[in-house]
């Protein structure tokens, strides 16, 4: 098997998420974005390089609200799929959440089955209490409206299924004063 490590994306790699990504744009597999986008979210990217430098992978954490982040634009180059990118993206991705204190992932996907493999489940419409989607509602970032189900997002998410996964967060040590 071929090495390749997991690390934070830099500016300079906005180029080779954007051309791994379009081919699953083009399948309508993943949603386009544009180029000024992926600069815009860098912070939130993973990528995998191989032994050459070349990204082979990339993935990305958007927090959507205190105990809740999306993972977006989850994509592995076909040559390197199923050795192992995807799930090291993916526990990256997790990890980074953790970090931040997030008790749940979410993803609209395909691709069920890998992240059921991964502790995701189905979700109905009703993930958040109603004081926490009046705020969320306000966003006009497309992907909280995905997270929500909003009508005006359907025709993006048809035959995508909405899926959560609850982190194993152990509560943080309080300090007495």
């Amino acid at each position: 098997m071929t090495a390749f490590t997991v690390r934070r994306a830099r500016t300079p790699d906005v180029r080779a998420i954007h051309a791994l990504v379009e081919p699953y744009v083009q399948r309508r597999i993943l949603l386009g974005k544009d180029l000024v986008v992926f600069y815009e979210a860098v912070q939130e990217f993973r990528v995998a390089e191989d032994a050459n430098g070349e990204i082979v992978g990339c993935g990305a954490l958007h927090v959507i609200w205190e105990d809740i982040a999306e993972v977006r634009t989850l994509a592995v180059r076909p040559d390197w799929m199923h050795r192992g990118v995807g799930h090291a993206l993916l526990e990256r991705i997790e990890a980074d959440a953790v970090e931040l204190g997030l008790r749940r992932l979410f993803c609209l996907t395909f691709e069920v089955e890998f992240f059921g493999r991964h502790g995701f489940l189905p979700i109905g419409e009703e993930v958040v209490p109603p004081e926490v989607y009046a705020e969320l509602v306000r966003s006009p970032d497309e992907g909280v409206a995905e997270f929500l189900d909003l009508a005006r997002v359907k025709p993006n998410t048809l035959g995508n299924t909405r899926m959560l996964k609850q982190l194993d967060v152990a509560a943080p040590a309080r300090s007495r004063a």
